[in-house]
């Protein structure tokens, strides 16, 4: 339409009703319309008219002179963005006339000349659905549209899309349409406009076109636009956009990017194939950060990486050999190494009397929450106040500590330790041996599932954790057994390790073995082999669940295994199906809960809007009290809608509903949906409702609530929260199950001192780690029953979140990965998808030296030029490479 650059958008907002109803009257009209002109649009009218006159002219010479003026007058003229053009406003009259002279004219490189004019004119003219602009365009003349201008070549492609859709449903050829849409992508690339060229390939079924039409120079934007578009895509759209965007970064050499699509299509031959493309090493070992951060288990052989040292150096930083060494680092940077005690946390002494009063008694439930804070606030460092006291004391205080618990108590107490220990293999199992020769049962079982979080996330080609764990998996002693099949689950997240497997199944197969002992094989099970849809798993649970008798059923772990069984199709969507239909055979009592936790699971972090509305109709029917099927149903919506912001402020909106209105048993889960949708996030609306909840009358829901606050604060050291919680814990100092909530949610803000997250998304919340979720929502099932699990005997549940532990840092390393302190900004970051130019991605930043501290929804970019990223995203360990192109300034 305007073809001057400057106003390349055209009328972008023209007035549609004005522009598509034409003149009634004609005559009347211009009489008026001629007084209103000035002289030289005047000229242009009667200039153009006499054009549209001399068009039909008998003689072509002066047929083609006529045409060829009017092109002229049409594409020279320029506008405002809010009006159409003149001369396309004054020829608006004469476009019946032209439309009917055109089909009266024999075949020639004229009629297609007036063609081109009619498909320009078809712009602002052709009445709404008649796609003539697009008829005449396909029966002009070949050539360049774009010179016609960008809103023509807009107008073209949204009346293609409306075309396309019309051919299919009728089956008819589209090959002329194709060339037209590669001449128009063509335009937009060349003019970036990459969004409009991705929607058009979209819209005609044809993103392969693409990879042809990118070049150096905007294949980031369009990449980024793929990506980002894929989240709101129906699928199996969105995994087709992600192919198209995974070949583009490989093709020019992105391969960092390639290796995030990958993981997020959970494709493993792709991250082979990025491995055996790429020949640098030093890549290769920042695409070995990115897989440990992922915690996927994964091996290189000799066609990834064909020297063997290298081989071994690259597998040690995907199995997170030196993980704990490179965090001690972070910690004593930002010089927090100096051990904490649970008081330091409760900070008691800024309370009124009362509370303070009743804190003195030394009873074992008080001691059991403060081994949870200890553990939870000194995770990682090695260092603590109540376990690892120095041996001068000769091992008096550490075992006084452990002795201060009541039997289960003392398994989280031994458990702690490990806690303390997380990531330090050699110097963890060595001071944890001690427990193993205890006389006391539970110590054992505490030792055992110490090991197990010892060993998490960290890989070791001794498997340790194995060679201690699996001469007790089947003692006589049920908490021994359990401190042993946890701790292998925790240890082997994620691994599909076989060995472990052939001896959980056993035990789920075993009619002689207690409940809870099946209850946690089975969700070990799940964990080991996450997200894998191993079918001899499923299996087995399936079995161990239809062996349950009517009374274990109505047991609140007996529902662990439906968990087990979801986790095993962690975000694998329609691969559920087959296990579901099973579930619907199940005991009325089961089967229901048993339908809601698979679909949760199946669809955890997809966003899929379909599932999300399926739940909360779930969660809308008014039921009796014994129904239990409402409480996975509301974590799922969290699940499901966690994947990305918007989908994240709906579902805290539909939980304000479901809060007003839903039954008792859904009330208790709504704090723990929010605290999953905003984990380690605390955003003040959320933190609002939650504090209002956690005052409510019925305690279950109060409990959740307090755990929540726990949640969203994990790793913050929020001071509002920190400031809740204290008046919290002096409001209930009398409740000794609610106060237990409130110390553990107090631990939570603390984790790790505020070094470390449980968000379970990483790589600018495009990643999703099923372990670390699986963590996350293997304690917030537990937490649907306070009363059984959690202030039961069953705390130790607690410890699963360690699979959601991460250091919230950006460590740069040099090329031999020895910590290199760079200045770096941080600040919130932006979302700049299509916008044009180079737009600022993150904004209000600081800048500081690296290591840093990354908040949720922060990002960094690097403050100088003197080193280049090998990720493109700035988070975790990133290696920095000398830019030979760098000159100091003197």
């Amino acid at each position: 339409m305007a073809p001057d650059p400057n106003s390349a958008s055209g009328s972008g907002t023209r007035d549609e009703t004005s522009v598509k109803v034409p003149a009634k009257d004609p005559k009347k009209k211009d009489e008026k319309k001629d007084e209103d002109l000035s002289e030289e649009d005047l000229a242009l009218k009667q200039q153009l008219e006499l054009y549209v006159e001399r068009v039909q002219d008998p003689d072509p010479g002066l047929q083609k002179v006529a045409l060829e003026s009017m092109r002229q007058e049409i594409r020279t003229s320029t506008s405002s963005m809010t009006s159409v053009p003149k001369p396309l406003k004054f020829l608006r009259p004469h476009y019946g006339t032209l439309k009917a002279y055109y089909e009266t004219m024999g075949d020639s490189d004229l009629k297609k000349y007036l063609a081109d004019i009619l498909s320009v004119l078809a712009l602002t003219m052709s009445a709404e659905g008649e796609r003539e602009s697009l008829k005449y365009r396909l029966l002009g003349s070949e050539g360049d549209i774009g010179s016609w201008g960008h809103e023509y070549v807009r107008n073209l492609a949204g009346e293609i899309a409306q075309e396309y859709t019309k051919r299919q449903s009728d089956e008819a050829p589209i090959d002329d349409l194709m060339e037209l849409v590669q001449e128009i992508v063509a335009f937009h690339m060349k003019h970036n406009a990459e969004p409009e060229a991705v929607d058009l390939l979209m819209e005609v079924e044809d993103l392969d076109l693409l990879v042809e039409h990118v070049d150096s120079t905007n294949f980031k934007r369009t990449c980024l636009y793929l990506t980002s578009a894929a989240r709101y895509l129906p699928g199996p759209d969105d995994m087709l956009v992600l192919d198209i965007a995974y070949m583009i970064y490989l093709k020019f050499e992105e391969y960092p990017n390639a290796l995030q699509i990958a993981l997020f299509l959970d494709n493993l031959q792709y991250v082979k194939q990025i491995f055996t493309s790429c020949d640098d090493l030093l890549r290769k070992k920042q695409f070995c950060y990115i897989l440990a951060r992922h915690g996927v288990s994964f091996e290189l052989d000799d066609d990834m990486v064909a020297d063997d040292d290298d081989r071994y150096v690259l597998q040690d930083i995907i199995n997170n050999i030196r993980f704990s060494e490179g965090y001690l680092t972070l910690a004593r940077d930002i010089e927090v190494m100096e051990p904490k005690s649970p008081e330091d946390i409760y900070k008691a002494h800024l309370l009124d009397g009362r509370a303070s009063a009743g804190a003195s008694v030394d009873s074992a439930r008080q001691n059991l929450a403060a081994t949870f804070v200890n553990a939870f606030v000194n995770a990682g460092f090695g260092q603590d106040k109540l376990m690892t006291v120095p041996s001068d004391a000769s091992s008096g205080a550490s075992a006084n500590w452990l002795f201060k618990n009541k039997e289960h108590g003392k398994m989280s107490a031994a458990a702690s330790l490990g806690m303390i220990l997380l990531w330090d293999v050699d110097s963890g199992l060595a001071q944890i041996d001690k427990y193993f020769h205890s006389t006391d049962n539970h110590v054992i079982a505490g030792a055992l599932l110490g090991v197990g979080i010892i060993n998490c996330g960290v890989r070791n080609d001794c498997d340790p954790a194995l060679a201690l764990l699996d001469d007790y998996v089947n003692k006589e002693d049920p908490s021994v057994r359990i401190g042993a099949i946890m701790g292998l689950g925790i240890a082997y997240a994620g691994t599909q390790n076989d060995q472990i497997r052939s001896k959980l199944t056993a035990i789920l197969n075993d009619a002689k073995a207690p409940l809870d002992v099946i209850a946690f094989s089975a969700i070990s099970l799940g964990l080991i082999y996450v997200g894998s849809c191993n079918e001899e798993v499923a299996q087995a649970i399936i079995f161990a669940l239809m062996d349950r008798s009517e009374s274990e059923l109505g047991e609140p772990l007996t529902r662990f295994l439906p968990l087990g069984l979801g986790l095993l199709y962690l975000g694998k969507q329609e691969s559920v199906e087959a296990t579901a239909e099973v579930s619907k055979t199940f005991n009325d009592k089961i089967r229901k809960y048993c339908d809601m936790t698979l679909l949760s699971c199946a669809y955890a972090g997809t966003g899929n809007v379909l599932k999300v509305q399926n739940l909360l109709g779930h969660c809308a029917q008014h039921l009796e009290k014994g129904e239990t099927h409402q409480g996975p149903a509301v974590l799922g919506i969290a699940m499901v809608a966690m994947a990305e912001e918007l989908g994240v402020e709906m579902a805290i909106r539909s939980l304000e509903h479901l809060l007003q209105y839903g039954e008792q048993n859904i009330r208790r889960a709504v704090p723990l949906a929010l605290g999953l949708l905003c984990i380690s996030n605390p955003k003040v609306n959320v933190m609002d409702t939650l504090s209002r909840l956690s005052h409510d009358t019925d305690s279950e829901v109060a409990m959740a609530a307090v755990i929540s606050l726990g949640l969203i604060g994990a790793g913050t050291n929020n001071a509002r929260i920190a400031g809740m919680l204290r008046n919290l814990s002096s409001y209930y100092y009398k409740d000794a199950n609610l106060l237990f909530c409130v110390r553990i949610a107090q631990g939570l803000v603390h984790l790790g001192k505020g070094l470390l997250t449980l968000n379970p998304y990483h790589s600018d919340r495009f990643l999703l780690s099923p372990t670390s979720l699986a963590g996350i929502v293997i304690m917030l099932f537990a937490c649907l029953d306070m009363k059984a699990i959690i202030v039961g005997k069953y705390h130790y549940v607690l410890y699963f979140l360690a699979l959601a532990m991460q250091p919230r840092m950006l460590m740069t390393v040099d090329e031999h990965l020895k910590p290199l302190s760079v200045p770096v900004r941080v600040g919130q970051a932006v979302d700049v998808v299509g916008q044009a130019g180079r737009p600022k991605t993150i904004t209000g930043f600081q800048t500081h030296s690296t290591p840093v501290l990354l908040a949720a929804g922060d990002r960094a970019e690097l403050a100088t030029e003197k080193y280049i990223p090998l990720s493109p995203i700035l988070e975790g360990y990133v290696i920095l490479k000398e830019n030979p192109e760098y000159r100091e300034e003197h």
